[in-house]
């Protein structure tokens, strides 16, 4: 079981509030911007939706950060301290009206956790040539490429920025044949993608070991079987992971992760790419992108496209030419 606690504040609060519960030591965090947040993103998104209604997509009107800690006696000081901690964080003067900073708080059973949120994901087009499809929903006649997907509790879905971004440059590069590595696969999302869009094999690699049954089972599902394999281990540190994918070169590889990690990955890059093969990569906030940019450059990668949504970036680079 898991104790699931419910703090009502503002969309100014809520990074604060968030920041507030990992002091706790608390990070498997939901946050959710309210009826006015989703509204608004849905105007601002209205291309990649035919129609949703924002009461159907979040029933909480106000906005909240939702914690999730396991229900255990090792944990009970912890759960005890989030009330007296949000009460203190109430009386400081942070500069922005935190809201009311309500708690509510239940028991929730992991495998409610791990599913109440199907109900909000229905299938999405994406670019010219893709729509995702939750393996729960059904689909009617498309000409679109249709990627069926169950992510479990793996990252990637298609519904955020950065995994749309990366799917809309891989519809656009993948060719018929290539070689494809998918650094930090997730669900597995962008090298079942790439098959589909036609290329003839991929590597997918992640640090989560529950990320190995996930992929498997969406690939399955795709009917992809042997022209895909799944690796799991620290790409940045576990030489065994090293070693296996530098046994050869590819025409796409693949990295939405975080700017520090791709900062970390890019000496890597340009020894798994072919001469003429693309690094995507994604999971890069505004405020890092130079810096991404700058640690490509300086390993010989000449970044020739990126693409912004939100406060989300993308990435491509190839190899500079000697």
């Amino acid at each position: 079981m898991w104790k699931e606690i419910t703090v009502f504040t503002t969309n100014d609060g809520l990074d604060i509030v968030a920041g507030r519960f990992d002091m706790l030591g608390v990070t498997q965090l939901e946050i959710n911007e309210g009826l006015a947040g989703v509204a608004g993103y849905l105007d601002e998104a209205a291309s990649f939706w035919d129609y949703a209604d924002p009461d159907e997509l979040t029933p909480e009107r106000e906005p909240f950060v939702r914690a999730y800690i396991a229900d255990v006696p090792e944990n009970a000081e912890i759960i005890e301290a989030v009330a007296p901690a949000m009460d203190e964080l109430g009386k400081m003067d942070m500069g922005v009206d935190l809201g009311s900073l309500r708690i509510e708080e239940r028991l929730v059973s992991e495998e409610d956790w791990a599913n109440n949120w199907k109900a909000y994901y229905k299938p999405l087009e994406i670019g010219e040539r893709l729509v995702v499809r939750p393996s729960w929903e059904a689909i009617g006649d498309t000409d679109r490429v249709v990627l069926s997907l169950d992510p479990g509790m793996a990252f990637g879905t298609g519904t955020h920025q950065t995994t749309r971004l990366c799917l809309e440059f891989l519809e656009r590069l993948v060719k018929n044949g290539d070689e494809m590595l998918d650094l930090g696969c997730g669900s597995g999302i962008l090298s079942i993608a790439g098959l589909l869009l036609g290329a003839s094999h991929a590597i997918a690699v992640d640090i989560d070991p529950i990320v190995e049954t996930i992929a498997a089972e969406n690939a399955a599902m795709n009917g992809i079987k042997d022209e895909y394999r799944i690796m799991t281990g620290d790409i940045l540190s576990d030489d065994g992971i090293k070693r296996e994918i530098s046994k050869q070169r590819y025409d796409i590889v693949t990295a939405n992760i975080v700017a520090s990690v791709i900062i970390k990955l890019a000496p890597q890059i340009p020894a798994l790419l072919k001469d003429d093969g693309v690094f995507i990569a994604s999971g890069i906030i505004l405020e890092r992108l130079d810096e991404v940019k700058d640690a490509l450059a300086n390993n010989g990668l000449k970044v020739l496209e990126v693409k912004k949504l939100d406060e989300w970036s993308a990435l491509t680079a190839v190899k500079e030419r000697e």
